[in-house]
């Protein structure tokens, strides 16, 4: 079997290609040429990009094959995420591979621009000896204001925060409590401004954020004010900055990026007081390093089928661990429903119940809803398409979490309503330290299965003998029987066998048990497949 191709449109790690050459076919191309790129991606799994290569809606029409997009990296301004999520593409990027050094590269701004370093180093190689020039600024007792509480910014509050420095910020997304566990003070916008001595943005660059910090707010600041932009170009407005700095309403500051880029020329640059760099928040090798072997983790995930924590376009965000166990499971439950079911319901249900309802367990949903259509959807299921399957099909599908599970210590349900109003479930659990997947429920009957490749399920009417049927009709056709439970409702009332079996049961075979027991219903599911 031929393995699975990876396209490198650009140069990434020695680390993550060892990663990814130990399971996959690596080509490589110039994604910048888009004429090279097209013919490439035509029957490639996987595609790696950095920031050169434009990740299209018609490189998406290209790439028939095509499950994941990477990005080694974490801006996403040349990938089109929307006509990836509409072709079922999952896009992942490496969102923590440069948080330490952006954060690190965020603070040698601010203090270079504390201290004049570029501008004495400068004067000195010149045979300039300035010392009373550049004459700077200490930290030690100042107020610094951080713009944005994310991964960044609170690794710039700790590090800063040991110079001793008064820490606030502002990020209206932030609880207070949390900002106090970090030692730092939450603050309005005016706030922040007014009292600031040093002002670092680590916020992304949004409809919400671009020209934050604009004319109106530069006259708010102290006028011995240093502000440093390492985030995006465009949060600080640059035209305003040029003309506060030309009023000496600011001392200084110390920016990485700009509203276009690359930025060659900017009436920044003319001001003694401003140290600039060409975007180099991420360039470090460790950060190339992290990114490559990041990305590369994550599309050996996406090919093998399993969640990408890192994936942008999926619903859920980042997995627990206490969370991460019951994936399986939880798309299990979803294709025994649909075997059971026999179709798709116009209502989908899926209860998380126990300990783990304490955590974001919305990617179980998203395994439960994979499993319900992967083996009734020609094309290939991801949790990317998924939720799209579903809307297209009409189901509704909603997620009900509750810490109330008296007899299991965790409890995931899938059940769902069909179009003539009937309602099919099945729920599991993970028992012992080892994770064992159990069905302890299917449409109201009580068991205890450890699902297997093959099973099956009837339901009739409650007497004696039907276990001896099932079992002799199943030995005469040589299919084995590794398990069988029975649940029913009443003594006499309405009964279910469930079973698991070392091979398939022939449809044919499913309809002489069903016949000879008279069983209203009988099902079997093979999760070989």
């Amino acid at each position: 079997m031929s393995k699975p191709v990876v396209l490198v449109a650009e140069e990434l790690s020695p680390a993550g290609i060892a990663v990814l050459e130990s399971d996959f076919e690596v080509r490589q191309v110039d994604g910048a040429d888009k004429a090279a790129l097209l013919p490439a991606v035509a029957d490639v799994d996987a595609l790696i990009v950095r920031s050169a290569t434009k990740v299209t809606a018609e490189v998406f029409q290209h790439a028939r094959r095509l499950r994941v997009v990477a990005r080694a990296g974490v801006g996403l301004d040349n990938v089109d995420v929307e006509a990836a999520t509409k072709a079922g593409v999952m896009v992942v990027n490496a969102p923590t591979s440069n948080i330490v050094t952006a954060a690190e590269h965020a603070i040698a701004l601010l203090l270079a621009t504390a201290r004049n370093v570029p501008q004495g180093h400068s004067a000195l190689k010149q045979g300039e000896w300035k010392r009373s020039k550049y004459t700077g600024v200490e930290l030690q007792g100042k107020t610094v204001g951080v713009l944005g509480l994310g991964r960044i910014g609170v690794l710039v509050a700790q590090r800063l925060a040991s110079f001793d420095m008064n820490v606030v910020a502002f990020d209206p997304y932030v609880q207070a409590a949390r900002a106090a566990q970090l030692g730092v003070k939450l603050v309005t916008l005016e706030e922040l401004l007014a009292e600031s001595d040093f002002i670092t943005v680590h916020l992304p660059k949004t409809a919400e954020t671009l020209g934050l910090i604009g004319d109106r707010e530069l006259q708010r600041v102290k006028p011995t004010v240093r502000i440093v932009n390492a985030a995006r170009g465009g949060i600080v407005d640059e035209a305003a900055l040029d003309l506060a700095l030309k009023d000496g309403r600011v001392a200084g500051a110390g920016i990485d990026v700009f509203s276009t880029e690359p930025c060659t020329e900017s009436p920044l640059f003319h001001h003694d007081n401003v140290v600039v760099t060409p975007h180099l928040g991420a360039s470090t090798h460790e950060a190339q390093e992290k990114a490559g072997t990041q990305v590369a983790r994550s599309v050996k995930l996406a090919l093998s089928g399993e969640f990408v924590p890192d994936a942008v376009n999926v619903q859920g965000g980042a997995v627990a661990e206490d969370v991460k166990p019951g994936l399986p499971l939880a798309e299990k439950l979803g294709r025994i429903f649909t075997g059971l079911a026999g179709g798709v319901p116009v209502r989908l249900d899926v209860v998380v119940r126990g300990e783990i309802a304490e955590h974001d367990v919305k990617v179980l949903e998203l395994a439960a809803l994979k499993g319900v259509f992967v083996d009734v959807i020609e094309e290939a299921v991801t949790f990317v398409n998924a939720p799209l399957l579903a809307r297209d099909r009409g189901v509704e599908v909603t997620l009900t979490t509750s810490d109330d599970s008296p007899d299991w210590r965790n409890v995931v349900q899938v059940r769902g309503t069909m179009a003539d109003g009937s309602v099919v479930s099945v729920s599991g659990t993970l028992t012992g330290p080892k994770h064992i997947e159990r069905i302890i429920e299917v449409n109201g009957y009580q068991m205890e299965l450890v699902p297997t490749e093959h099973m099956a399920f009837f339901v009739y009417s409650d007497r004696p003998g039907i276990v001896g049927v099932v079992g002799r009709l199943l030995g005469d056709a040589g299919v084995n029987i590794a398990s069988m439970q029975v649940g029913r409702d009443t003594k006499g009332g309405r009964a279910l066998i469930a079973l698991t079996v070392d091979s398939a049961i022939p449809a044919q075979l499913l309809d002489v048990i069903k016949n000879e027991i008279g069983a209203d219903t009988g099902r079997r599911v093979d999760l070989d497949g």
